[in-house]
């Protein structure tokens, strides 16, 4: 994929951006990159990316939130782990992206029709409702958002593990003590 490069302004910058990030689980290091590269040079999926991974920290650490919650690279990671292993920093990058898959997906700035974000905003909801997923619906429901034609190429596979017991469309298990769990998972510790 060909990286588009532009000219950034100051204006286009937010420290709060930055602060943000930085005040998140994952984002704490971003101040200490050195812009070695390393990161990008172990990722296996950087020629993918519209940015590399070294780019983004920089983007990121720069206030250029609008550039980094726009790009495809934050969900193309792999969460392999490589880049964390080889920082000379000790930068927790695969978790810098976790925090700004989070940060894309609160404002809805992810690209529409994109299985990750998709698959995750699906994936929290049921265990916020049931406590847990149920893998087949999870994979349904996946598939009408981002591509339904996608559901029917797979029909045949959803009818054969549904015919063997492998999956269940039906299934609603829920556990108990889902109000203790709303609890963890809400932002004040209070159950919704």
């Amino acid at each position: 994929m060909k990286i588009k490069q532009s000219i950034r302004y100051d204006s286009e910058r937010s420290s709060q951006f930055t602060k943000e990030v930085v005040s998140r689980p994952g984002g704490e290091m971003i101040q200490a990159c050195i812009q070695c590269g390393t990161c990008s040079g172990v990722c296996p999926l950087s020629n993918y990316m519209d940015r590399t991974p070294r780019q983004i920290i920089y983007l990121a650490r720069e206030g250029f939130g609008d550039e980094v919650l726009h790009s495809r690279t934050i969900w193309m990671c792999t969460s392999c782990y490589a880049c964390s292993v080889e920082c000379p920093r000790g930068i927790k990058i695969t978790d810098a992206m976790y925090a700004l898959k989070r940060m894309a997906i609160e404002r809805g700035t992810y690209p529409r029709r994109f299985p990750i974000p998709v698959l995750a905003r699906t994936f929290f909801a049921m265990v916020r409702r049931n406590g847990r997923t149920n893998e087949s619906q999870l994979a349904a429901i996946l598939f009408l958002k981002t591509n339904w034609l996608q559901l029917l190429n797979n029909a045949r596979l959803g009818l054969d593990l549904i015919r063997t017991g492998r999956f269940s469309m039906f299934k609603w298990e829920r556990i108990e003590g889902r109000a203790e769990l709303n609890a963890i998972l809400s932002d004040d510790g209070k159950p919704e």
